[in-house]
């Protein structure tokens, strides 16, 4: 499998540098500096499970000659157009994309630009960073990659990047169901991301205030309720497990969303909470909630951009 990756940071690195380790034939698509620095030094990771360093392969995009089997996208959803920009060199009729994104509006508009024939869906739980020197930290026991033909289709393509994936020390999961793993995901995000940084707190935080617990629910509700009208509603378990959190008054739990605003840089507010204010609005679902979180990460957003932070 001919691999392109876009991206060796954090999460493009570690998974791309893995199935270099597995075997697989992988080309990072980075910028000069990056590039500079890997071929000079190669893949590095540090993890329990395993370090790593191998010689690599990287490309700038205008050095990208021929379409690859597949193309690990790994971005913010701020950057998404010029990303699609960078990867469209090595998309050609037989390439699969797998996105590794935050939400899920990504989709439609890789749909749009390479056809959902060879958009695969796709969500991934790591912890990692790239240090100052390079390396890529593994930083717990996260390691967990699911992708799956958006039409549940167990197709060879996804078969043989499971097949790749399972000779690495990455847990994956090939899976029928993705779009439904994928709106799942939403849900969970939007919560969270809403709640934490519309209160600055954490979920055990906000739990232990009069009304905090009651806020989260009726907004994961509400999110449920719009993953359903898509076609996605989540299980009665999914719920429940949510609701427990949402009770949990030890929680220290936020979204990284809510670390992206305490660090003062750039969010995907737009990216999970507005497009889930416009799916209630265009469902007729009860936006007061979104509204309110929406509101707010613009107003942060605009007081970034102004220099007001």
């Amino acid at each position: 499998m001919r691999v392109m990756c876009l991206g060796a940071g954090a999460i493009g690195g570690y998974f791309g540098g893995r199935l270099i380790e597995g075997g697989q034939d992988v080309t990072f698509i980075v910028r000069e500096g990056r590039r500079k620095t890997l071929l000079e030094e190669g893949i590095r990771i540090r993890s329990t499970f395993g370090d790593f360093s191998s010689k690599a392969k990287a490309v700038t995009t205008d050095e990208i000659r021929e379409p690859a089997d597949l193309v690990i996208l790994t971005c913010k959803a701020y950057d998404l157009d010029s990303a699609i920009d960078a990867i469209s060199p090595a998309v050609g009729p037989q390439t699969a994309v797998l996105p590794l994104l935050n939400g899920i509006a990504h989709m439609a508009v890789l749909n749009a630009r390479f056809g959902e024939e060879r958009v695969l869906g796709g969500l991934a739980k790591i912890a990692a960073t790239l240090s100052a020197d390079g390396v890529i930290q593994h930083l717990n026991d996260w390691r967990y990659i699911t992708f799956g033909e958006q039409n549940g289709l167990m197709s060879d393509r996804v078969v043989a990047l499971k097949q790749a994936f399972d000779r690495t020390s990455v847990v994956a999961k090939a899976v029928p169901d993705i779009m439904q793993e994928m709106w799942n995901k939403v849900v969970h995000l939007a919560t969270v991301a809403g709640m934490t940084t519309l209160m600055r707190a954490s979920v055990g935080e906000i739990a232990r205030t009069a009304e905090g617990s009651s806020l989260m629910i009726r907004f994961l509700h509400a999110n449920a309720a719009i993953a359903g009208q898509e076609g996605y509603a989540p299980s009665d378990a999914f719920l429940d497990e949510y609701r427990k959190l949402f009770a949990d008054r030890s929680s220290g739990y936020t979204a990284s969303m809510l670390r992206d605003i305490e660090r003062h840089g750039p969010i995907e507010g737009d990216h999970i909470i507005g497009f889930m204010l416009r799916k209630a609005r265009e469902h007729g679902i009860d936006d007061t909630i979104h509204r309110i979180a929406c509101t707010h990460l613009e107003a942060y957003e605009a007081r970034r951009e102004a220099g007001r932070l």
